[in-house]
This record gives structure tokens, C-alpha cells and sequence, in this order.
């Protein structure tokens, strides 16, 4: 890739495609831009990306960050795609399998595709690769990216740092070139599952943090949470095939403290909002953005159950929010489990 690496306020030969103009793709862009790759960003409104590109900056999502001049904002799939030689889907995850297939009859053979979903496939409880696997043939790389990464932040290029794993390292160092750089730091890897299990799990971590701290039970039990939440995700990840390394790096263990302690994530606020009695609706309506462990909570479960681990965080936050529990009723049930080991 021509220059990928080189000086960010010289833009790339190759330009680079963000699907999906939410607060995440837009912070994608945003660093992609200023690290010098001709970028465009692409959102389903034409009339509102014509009118952040007009007026420099995403003003429904990220209102407060700029755009640097290599980043254009648009409306036309096919202009954004054209001769971009790696593309970045930023949508929601109930939404990928739809993006993917609409991004099909449209990609070059070659073109590389980075996920950066953080969520399970709603109903087949399926990671990210595998609804790209089943859409798209083995001619185009494929590359995940997660971490510790508030949008907001990223977007004001506050220091900030994520993984990209792909089974093609070639690819996942290009990508990650292509970002490196201004404070940004990206660290590549080849654990694909180990990356979008954390990425993914770790939402609904969060949601039991914010419904405990909601409550008032203080800074040790959310502390106990993290925890534990922690050896649950490992517990699943072993059984999956994911490494241990990835669970206790930046896509595990760094985005589950994250979420799980700054209000900044919609899924802690969730949490938060249960816990004084909202229902699931009126919390959304107030959050006004998808909150991705409502979805990915009862996918975990499933594939707890599948594979015979013990996840008690994740089986009543799950209760919680299909309001099988209140949340006190959840804390109560955890606080009742018997005496174990500690590594089991």
C-alpha cells in the first residue's frame, strides 16, 4: 500500500471507505483522515452527510470534532467504494450481514474489509467473521478492529489505542499503519475470535456495572463485577478457541474497565437506567443511540448454554433486561451462590 505509513500530512495513494456515520465510523474517519489517507465517509442520509461534509464536522454525533481536509462526507455508496482499497464497516452489528451484502456486487476482488462491530448477529448469536464468511468469498482480507475506544475521545484525538487481528498479517499491518500515529497507537494480532468475543461480551458486563452502581452498592462490588465478569468471558473464550492473551489485552480486559467505569458508555448508562426503574424502552428513548449488550446479552447466554460454561453475571443481567428480574432481585441471586474456588 503506497505510503500508508508515511507522513500523515501527505495524503495515500489509495483512499479508504467508512461505512456506517455514527460516532464510531465518524471517529474512524476522522483519524484515518488525519493520518493521511484520503477518506471518505459514508451515511445512509444524504442530506445530512452533504451537510457534515458542508459544514466540517458530524454535527448529530460528534459535533465537537472537525474534519481534517482529506475526509469527505457523502451520501453515494458507489463514490465512496470507488478505488478505495480498504473498507470499514462502522455499523451497529444487528446491521452488518445487511451492509456486507449490499457492499457485495459493489467490491473489487482484493478489497479489504475491516470490522469494526462490536456485537454478536441477533438470533444466530454469530461473531462478525463468521456473517462475513458467509457473504463474502475468501478473495477479500478480513480484519477486526476493537479496544478501548470512546468516540468522542477518538475523534478529539486524545490518546487512544486498539487492536487489529486478522488471519492475514500483511493486511492487519496495513491497517494498522494506516491509523498509527498522533497519540492513535495499533496493535495488530491474528486471535479473530478472541477480539469480537471481548469486544462483544464485555457490553453486557457493563450493564450489570451501571445497574449495581445505579443502586448504590458502591465501588466494590462494581470492582467484584469486572472481575468476575472477566473470568466469565475467559471461561466462554476458552471454549471457543480464543487466546487468554487477547481476553486480558486492549479488546478484553482494557474495553470492559472502560465500559464498565465511565458514563461515556451507553451500555453502563443503561445499567444506570434500569436500576431506577426504567423500563427497557424508556431507557432507550433516553439513550437515543443503539445500545449494543441489550442485543448481545441473550446471544452470550445462548452460547453459555452451548457450550456448558457458568456466566451468572450475564444470566440475570440477561433476566434484567428482558425483565424476567428487577435488578435488585438479580444482586440478590448472585449474592446467593455457595462457595467456590476462585479459578472455577
Amino acid at each position: 500500500m503506497s505510503g500508508a505509513a508515511g507522513n500523515a500530512n501527505e495524503p495515500t495513494a489509495t483512499p479508504v471507505a467508512v461505512i456506517g456515520a455514527g460516532s464510531f465510523g465518524t471517529a474512524l474517519a476522522i483519524q484515518l483522515a488525519r493520518r493521511g489517507s484520503r477518506t471518505r465517509l459514508w451515511g445512509r442520509d444524504a442530506a445530512e452527510m452533504a451537510e457534515a461534509d458542508r459544514i466540517r464536522h458530524n454535527p448529530r454525533y460528534l459535533a465537537d470534532c472537525e474534519f481534517p481536509m482529506t475526509l469527505v462526507a457523502t451520501g453515494d455508496l458507489d463514490a465512496a467504494l470507488r478505488d478505495a482499497e480498504d473498507i470499514v464497516v462502522a455499523t451497529p452489528s444487528h446491521a452488518l450481514r445487511a451492509t456486507v451484502e449490499m457492499l457485495k456486487p459493489r467490491l473489487n476482488a482484493g478489497q479489504g474489509l475491516v470490522v469494526a462491530c462490536k456485537g454478536f448477529e441477533p438470533g444466530s448469536g454469530k461473531l462478525s467473521h463468521e456473517v462475513v464468511a458467509e457473504v463474502l468469498d475468501a478473495s477479500h482480507p478480513y480484519a477486526v478492529l476493537s479496544g478501548p475506544t470512546f468516540a468522542n475521545e477518538l475523534g478529539r484525538g486524545l490518546p487512544t489505542a486498539v487492536i487489529i487481528a486478522s488471519k492475514n498479517d500483511d493486511f492487519a499491518r496495513r491497517v494498522a499503519h494506516r491509523l498509527n500515529g498522533g497519540g492513535f497507537r495499533a496493535y495488530t494480532g491474528h486471535d479473530v475470535i478472541g477480539v469480537e468475543l471481548g469486544g462483544a461480551a464485555k457490553n453486557v458486563i457493563a450493564i450489570a456495572a451501571g445497574t449495581s452502581d445505579g443502586l448504590g452498592f458502591g465501588s466494590n462490588a462494581r470492582s467484584l463485577l469486572i472481575t468476575r465478569g472477566l473470568a466469565e468471558i475467559r471461561r466462554l473464550g476458552d471454549k471457543m478457541g480464543a487466546e487468554n492473551e487477547t481476553l486480558m489485552g486492549l479488546a478484553g480486559l482494557g474495553d470492559l474497565v472502560l465500559t464498565c467505569t465511565d458514563n461515556q458508555s451507553r451500555n453502563r448508562r443503561m445499567g444506570l437506567l434500569l436500576a431506577t426503574g426504567k423500563s427497557l424502552a424508556e431507557a432507550n428513548a433516553e439513550i437515543q443511540q443503539v445500545v449494543e449488550g441489550v442485543k448481545a446479552a441473550p446471544e452470550v447466554h445462548r452460547l453459555a448454554q452451548r457450550y456448558g460454561v457458568a456466566m451468572p453475571i450475564t444470566e440475570v443481567a440477561c433476566a434484567v433486561i428482558e425483565g424476567r428480574m428487577t435488578p435488585r432481585e438479580a444482586f440478590a441471586t448472585l449474592a446467593s451462590r455457595s462457595v467456590r474456588a476462585e479459578a472455577k
